[in-house]
């Protein structure tokens, strides 16, 4: 069975790039530790909904997601303590938002029982992954950067990873399980693993991308998606999703605060430096490596 992991952004960075600039500036890093913790907070509302969709069956399956649900809740309580005792803010994080991308990008589900698990199972893994990498990437980035906040927080993090990856094995597991039933099994785990690494990759490129050309990017993605699915589901699911891939107010708030922010702090580093960068965004990114 083919095994998956997350990828790099258009621009070839990786979460450990990312995270070593990330905790050079306080403000971005509060906002990220307030990512994680809504993120937290989200998966509990969407794994709920998915053991009342299940309404009882399987049972192992329902009882290892209301256990799931507790993990959550718990690493949303954990982080929410945190940054409240760092005086910072709790409420809904700024920015283009991760699972409000990924919901978006969601087709709509299968009637089929057996393949709504699976297709269930491959979305919850995909988005576990990308939270071990950046909680990985994370703690070494605070142990490389030592002070009596950054270790608070390191050891926040390092409460809640062994469980996400936990979560992952859980995953894999029950994966690799439904794929040994038989061929037609194996392919429908290998097109929900395709189909949800897409999806998964297209939301957190649409959180971390604001520059020039956005829009055209996340339309590519949104093709990527639309090619995993059938045939007859491809000319609707892309129709639904096509304008507010092109037209995403989210998008256009996020840049006009943070050019604000850029201009109120240093109005000639705004023309010197935000100006060029936010323009690099229309020229061509490096050709991603083929997805295993």
């Amino acid at each position: 069975m083919t095994v998956t992991y997350p990828r790099k952004t258009h621009y070839g960075m990786d979460a450990r790039a990312i995270l070593e600039q990330v905790i050079q500036n306080r403000e971005i890093h509060m906002v990220t530790l307030n990512r994680y913790r809504f993120n937290e907070q989200h998966s509990c509302k969407d794994l709920t909904e998915l053991i009342e969709l299940l309404n009882g069956e399987p049972r192992e399956l329902v009882r290892d997601l209301a256990r799931h649900v507790a993990d959550e809740a718990r690493h949303a309580v954990w982080l929410t303590d945190l940054l409240y005792e760092l005086g910072e803010d709790i409420g809904t994080p700024p920015g283009v938002s991760y699972i409000g991308e990924f919901d978006r990008l969601l087709a709509d589900s299968t009637s089929n029982a057996e393949e709504r698990v699976i297709e269930a199972l491959a979305a919850i893994n995909v988005t576990e992954k990308r939270g071990c990498e950046y909680f990985s990437a994370h703690i070494k980035a605070l142990k490389a950067a030592p002070s009596e906040e950054n270790d608070k927080i390191r050891a926040t993090i390092e409460q809640i990873f062994p469980e996400e990856a936990g979560h992952v094995r859980w995953g894999n597991r029950l994966l690799a399980a439904m794929a040994k039933k038989s061929d037609r099994h194996r392919q429908k785990v290998e097109a929900a693993k395709q189909k949800y690494t897409r999806i998964e990759q297209a939301a957190y490129e649409a959180g971390m991308d604001i520059m020039a050309g956005a829009e055209l990017r996340r339309l590519n993605d949104l093709v990527e998606i639309t090619n995993t699915l059938p045939l007859w589901d491809r000319p609707q699911y892309l129709m639904e999703r096509l304008p507010q891939t092109l037209l995403s107010p989210q998008l256009q708030m996020t840049r006009l605060q943070v050019a604000k922010k850029a201009w109120d702090r240093n109005p000639q580093d705004f023309i010197e430096k935000f100006v060029p960068m936010f323009l690099n965004g229309i020229q061509p990114a490096p050709k991603k490596a083929k997805q295993a």
